[in-house]
């Protein structure tokens, strides 16, 4: 929903009535994860997509549709074989939906929780998709780590879902969970979606390199927030790096201690671009002490032998060593500092959602696998 948060400010500020459609379920292949959403709102513009163009022709209906009655729709669209006009995915998997009205009148919350979303401040979304009782349907719950607004309809069901809501924030999770109607952990009659918008994913970029700038740029494309540090001053200047893109002067190894604990996660990105061993082994010291899921390191094997050596000497095991992605990037055979980030890029990305890096016309099976049960949602949501 991030990438169509503008629009949907923009309408609830001015008092419009909007249809949210957001993907709930996924099964087998599909375009778009759950959390990905679309909305139609006044004049019927169109905003977002949830699944690149296969149903988005019924959903736009739908959205119309409750925003006339003002009554919430759980939707599931799949593949038939049996009648080629059928609105379905031609990926031949099966994506639900649940697609309800917004305004301010119906969902006083919305508005806090888009300012939380776009200050990149944690908020969880709880939204009721199956339930004994019907109108139930669409309810929502918006819950952050220090207060609550709305309710599902019930104190105990939203007790419950409160409490699960801040477990799967802290992890940046997105998923749904089951309940009693009064929130009876061990009963599947209430059906509820719970959506994390966790700050988004971290990328650290160290040495301000002339390739730094091609990987801070593209990182913030793909939804990270980046930082660049370099303990010289004379490179690491906010003139040689996009605006969005955040430039930190200090010694490598320093500065990612001090944020260690308080910002790097399992769903961070760490790129060392120093190609010095005076900075970047006391830097992967500290770096494979931490969570990071991805840890690429810039230079020929023969450098990286020679730190791996040094590595050894200051201790490091090799199960730490085994992390580290070096030399950095997929084989593109790339050679400018763009084509050199679309590797690295490529890299993260296929660490982080489970990918081979095969070309896809070698390999068989679904283009779109599930997501890993391990990965945070914060970039999908």
């Amino acid at each position: 929903m991030r990438e169509i948060l503008p629009a949907l400010r923009r309408w609830y500020a001015a008092g419009a009535e909007f249809g949210l459609a957001t993907v709930v379920g996924v099964t087998r292949s599909a375009p778009r994860a759950p959390g990905a959403a679309m909305a139609v709102g006044p004049d019927d513009e169109v905003v977002g997509s949830v699944s690149g163009g296969c149903v988005e022709g019924a959903v736009f209906e739908l959205a119309q549709e409750v925003v006339r009655t003002g009554r919430a729709r759980l939707e599931t669209f799949g593949y038939s074989d049996d009648d080629a006009f059928a609105v379905g995915l031609t990926c031949g998997g099966e994506i639900t939906l649940l697609v309800r009205p917004v305004s301010a009148t119906l969902e006083p919350a919305f508005g806090a929780v888009a300012e939380s979303v776009t200050e990149q401040q944690p908020v969880a979304v709880a939204s009721v998709l199956a339930s004994p009782d019907d109108t139930a349907v669409g309810s929502v719950l918006a819950v952050w780590p220090d207060r609550v607004e709305g309710s599902l309809g019930a104190e105990g069901l939203d007790a419950a879902v409160t409490a699960d809501a801040r477990g799967e924030l802290a992890q940046g999770m997105t998923a749904q969970r089951h309940y009693g109607p009064n929130g009876e952990r061990r009963m599947d009659r209430v059906t509820v979606f719970l959506q994390s918008f966790a700050p988004p994913p971290r990328l650290l970029v160290f040495g301000a390199i002339d390739f730094a700038a091609a990987v801070a740029d593209l990182g913030a494309f793909l939804g990270y927030r980046v930082t660049v540090c370099d303990a010289r001053p004379v490179f690491a200047t906010a003139r040689r790096f996009p605006p969005q893109v955040e430039v930190v002067v200090d010694w490598p190894h320093r500065y990612l201690e001090s944020i260690a604990e308080t910002e790097v996660s399992r769903s961070t990105a760490i790129c060392v671009l120093t190609h010095d061993p005076k900075f970047d082994v006391p830097l992967l010291e500290v770096a494979l002490r931490t969570p990071a899921a991805y840890i690429g390191v810039m230079g020929s094997r023969r450098t990286h032998e020679d730190r791996l050596a040094r590595l050894r000497e200051a201790g490091v095991d090799e199960a730490a060593l085994a992390r580290l992605r070096a030399p950095i990037g997929l084989d593109l055979g790339a050679r400018t500092p763009e084509e050199v980030a679309v590797s690295i890029a490529a890299e993260i990305v296929s660490t982080r959602w489970g990918g081979t890096g095969t070309a896809l016309s070698a390999t068989t099976g679904a283009v779109h696998r599930p997501v890993p049960a391990n990965v945070p949602t914060s970039a999908r949501s």
